[in-house]
């Protein structure tokens, strides 16, 4: 049986100065230990504008037809086995730049694999409350998100820029909490794609 290969990471934030990065990194640097093919949606990178026409609402004989950035992106989301989100918190929310880029592809794209939560901020909360919403959001996409989730407080002293934990005790908790959430990931994308080899709708 196959295993799980393929994971997009999307990134909440496009703040200047922000703190997505540094974890970002770190969570991708854990993904790829494992030997996996990481896809990184960054907002920052992918400009898109405030949401008029996903990529599914557009039609074959559209003129314009679907931006090649949307219809790149939304293939690899497709073949992806996993999803992991990365997420501050605004306003004790989700960041609206996150929702907006999400929200540019269906949930067609995004169903039957599951999801993890990455949540952080300056605070001692970490962005778990963003994380709550955020797994409505991804049960709504139908990737439904693993019950771990893996909030870092105070991000800014939890990991330098390079995206390494700050100290060796701390690294220690860190290095563990996403080993549980990807752990987990693991499992359920190895069996959601099991499933789906041999049952390609619901």
């Amino acid at each position: 049986m196959s295993k799980w290969q393929k994971v997009v990471v999307f990134i909440g934030s496009a703040r200047e100065k922000r703190m997505g990065e540094r974890v970002a990194t770190f969570v991708v640097n854990k993904l790829k230990e494992r030997k996996l093919d990481v896809v990184v949606v960054d907002p920052i990178k992918f400009e898109l504008p405030i949401l008029q026409k996903p990529v599914h609402f557009y039609r074959p004989d559209d003129k314009p037809s679907a931006p090649n950035n949307l219809v790149e992106m939304n293939k690899h989301i497709v073949n992806a086995d996993a999803i992991v989100v990365i997420s501050c918190e605004y306003n004790h929310c989700i960041p609206p730049g996150l929702a907006n880029l999400m929200d540019h592809f269906g949930p067609k794209s995004f169903d039957r694999k599951p999801s993890g939560i990455v949540t952080y901020s300056p605070s001692m909360v970490g962005g778990a409350r963003a994380g709550v919403q955020l797994r409505s959001l991804l049960g709504e996409l139908g990737c439904i998100s693993v019950s771990n989730m893996f909030t870092i407080p105070q991000a800014h002293l939890a990991l330098g820029e390079n995206g390494e934990p700050s100290d060796t005790e701390g690294g220690k908790h860190m290095n563990s909490a996403v080993g549980k959430l990807i752990g987990q990931l693991e499992w359920w994308a190895n069996a959601a794609k099991a499933q789906r080899a041999v049952q390609d709708h619901y």
